[in-house]
């Protein structure tokens, strides 16, 4: 139950419409503690969160980003209602502060995860505070970016799986990626037409244009089919630990350089 409240976002034409509750409640702690780092870690203890919850910043910054045409979009909200192809998104201002804690997890990491989110307005905007993809790059962990199953409207219309993890590289630099992980299970014809509806589509998975990039992947089933279109956790989870674990030192990863099934 409180996995749903958390994730439920509200309907209806009110001011609340369209936040998620789970973001309503962080910004409630911030304003509570003083800052999103204290937020995050006092919200973890109420909630009983295993792991540890760390920001790329304390800091507030506005997340806008520069089309193919040249405009500016400001603010992360507005930028996939101009329906035109993302050049490269940035933060403003420019140059925020590091949170130190996450810079640490990253060079203590066995593996780095990147996604599965919105690439430019949800996993992106981490790549841009200032020390971050530095560190992800020089991180000895292996990086594994989970690449969205379907297009999403106004922020990659027509995007393959190269074309969202060069939009990566483009902004983090060579080697915040080391593999990819993409689906392969096949998606019914309902809920193609279901999400063609809103003006999303499967991501195609090209393979070579994934490798030219310096990159390997593997393909799986990482889906739950139900009313949506949804990463599984669970299928997500032991595919991740089958790649960390199949990719150590002296465990034969370099065929995970070209595209394995899992």
């Amino acid at each position: 139950l409180m996995e749903k409240l958390f994730q439920y976002r509200f309907k209806g034409k009110s001011e609340l419409a369209g936040h998620s509750f789970g973001n309503l409640f962080i910004a409630a702690m911030t304003e509570v503690t003083g800052d999103v780092e204290t937020a995050l870690r006092e919200s973890s203890k109420v909630l009983a969160v295993k792991g540890e919850v760390l920001p790329a910043s304390k800091e507030h910054v506005r997340l806008d980003a520069i089309m193919d045409d040249g405009t500016v979009v400001e603010g992360e909200s507005h930028i996939p209602e101009v329906h035109k192809h993302i050049r490269r998104v940035k933060l403003f201002p420019p140059h925020v502060q590091p949170v130190q804690a996450a810079l640490d997890a990253l060079t203590n990491a066995d593996a780095i995860i990147l996604g599965p989110g919105s690439l430019y307005t949800s996993i992106m905007p981490n790549l841009l505070v200032d020390g971050v993809a530095d560190t992800l790059r020089k991180s000895k962990a292996i990086k594994i970016y989970i690449c969205n199953v379907m297009t999403q409207p106004g922020e990659t219309d027509g995007y393959t799986a190269s074309m969202h993890a060069k939009a990566i590289l483009d902004h983090g630099g060579q080697g915040v990626i080391d593999y990819m992980l993409v689906n392969n299970a096949p998606i019914s014809k309902e809920m193609q037409a279901y999400y063609a509806k809103e003006g999303a589509y499967p991501v195609e998975v090209d393979e070579d244009a994934i490798n030219a990039l310096g990159i390997g992947f593997i393909k799986a089933d990482i889906i739950n089919e139900s009313d949506v279109i949804r990463h599984d956790p669970q299928k997500l989870c032991r595919n991740v630990m089958k790649m960390v674990d199949g990719m150590r030192p002296g465990n034969g990863s370099d065929h995970y350089m070209r595209g394995k099934h899992g």
